[in-house]
């Protein structure tokens, strides 16, 4: 059961990692978002495609906000306990440091099962369907829109160009086909306006065209025909889309039993297998990192005495970012082949865990302990040699502003 204290450091611990969470994941959104608009005009897509994309890049995004949000909630949290001077009082009656974690490690639980689920198996099959659309975008199944002014190819041999675009692609106007057929004829049609109809053949259209002129030639013909028309309806092959890949031809795409299957396998070939067991540990460190973060948040959230420095707001950032990094560069290596997987994702984490656990117990067992203070000494020291070289210029040329 949970007292009033444990609640009241719930109440302060959820609306920090609630708002970071997002903040997070709609800075990495954001971004992506702009690159997926710049991709889709690119292809001549539709815009709603881009919605669709996002939303399979969310369960990625998840897991690398959710350690933020998780080591930022509870670090902003005992930073406000302890610049109150209330984490002193619960101290002072008796909390010990290990009984302030209850609630903090049932946050950290929590999310960790959350993000274990994502990585785990979310994640691969939105990373899937992610390459589906863009694998559908690129070849045309998502009906890109045939850009005006442009040469667009329509399958083998046939080419299209349209000067102008009306009431959403239904009236086209200033049409040139060309169309070159395998025995050596060919085929040249210009039209004032012309429209694309649908046929009961789902690989065949049909571009109905209207008061144009229609240019034949071939080998046996020894001058071009040229016919005049008010109408013409001229059938159109659509190019032939084969179907996307199946899931799992990338280690991301694959869940952790497939993961485990896969590496286990007899008649896996030793570079796929190092690159699942990579993928495999990668994704465990990330989670197990996790139920490590309450214990660094409490040791970055405490500032000297007398201070309201946030350098360990920033340096918490920092932590998290680097360790993402050097499990990533630790993955690339152990796919590669240069060093076991085992050895290359789990002797960062073993490294990280023993600066985690010093920094806790400078904290928790040792009487004004900081594991940050020269850090933060260092700091204080600059800021204030900053400021009292920004006063001395203002004061030497604030005349000549």
């Amino acid at each position: 059961m949970l007292n009033a204290t444990d609640r009241y450091i719930a109440r302060l611990i959820a609306m920090p990692l609630a708002g970071t969470l997002v903040v997070a994941a709609m800075l990495l959104i954001l971004d992506k978002m702009l690159r997926l608009f710049d991709f889709v005009a690119a292809q001549g897509g539709p815009v709603s495609v881009v919605w669709r994309m996002l939303a399979n890049m969310i369960p990625e995004y998840l897991s690398l906000g959710i350690p933020i949000g998780v080591m930022l909630g509870i670090l902003l949290g005992f930073r406000r306990l302890a610049l109150s001077s209330e984490l002193d009082v619960l101290r002072g009656v008796g909390l010990s440091p290990a009984r302030l974690m209850r609630v903090p490690y049932m946050f950290a639980i929590a999310f960790a099962l959350i993000n274990f689920a994502i990585v785990g198996f979310i994640q691969p099959y939105a990373r899937y369907a992610y390459e589906g659309l863009q694998y559908e975008l690129r070849s045309g199944a998502l009906g890109a829109s045939i850009k005006v002014g442009e040469f667009t190819s329509l399958g083998k041999g046939m080419t299209l160009r349209i000067e102008e675009s009306r009431d959403k692609g239904r009236d086209l106007h200033g049409i040139f086909v060309r169309a070159e057929q395998k025995d050596g004829q060919a085929l040249a049609v210009t039209a004032s306006r012309g429209t694309f109809l649908a046929t009961d053949d789902p690989d065949t259209i049909i571009l109905r065209l209207t008061d144009g002129v229609l240019v034949q030639s071939a080998p046996k013909l020894a001058t071009p025909r040229i016919l005049s028309f008010s109408g013409h309806d001229l059938p159109i092959d659509l190019p032939k889309i084969e179907n996307f890949r199946g899931r799992g031809d990338a280690d991301r795409e694959l869940t952790l039993p497939e993961l485990v299957r896969v590496g286990h396998a007899s008649d896996t070939d030793i570079e796929t297998r190092n690159e699942v067991r990579a993928n495999f540990h990668f994704r465990m460190a990330e989670v197990a990192m996790m139920l490590l973060l309450p214990l660094a948040a409490l040791a970055f959230a405490i500032p000297p005495k007398r201070s309201t420095s946030a350098l360990g707001v920033f340096l918490s950032i920092v932590f998290i970012v680097t360790y993402h990094k050097v499990n990533q560069y630790a993955e690339a290596m152990g796919a590669s082949g240069r060093i076991d997987p085992l050895i290359a994702l789990w002797v960062p984490f073993l490294a990280f865990a023993a600066l985690i656990l010093w920094m806790y117990h400078v904290v928790a067992h040792r009487p004004g302990g900081q594991p940050i203070g020269a850090l933060e000494a260092v700091f204080a020291k600059g800021t204030r040699l900053f400021l009292k070289g920004f006063r001395a210029i203002r004061n030497r040329f604030g005349h000549l502003v």
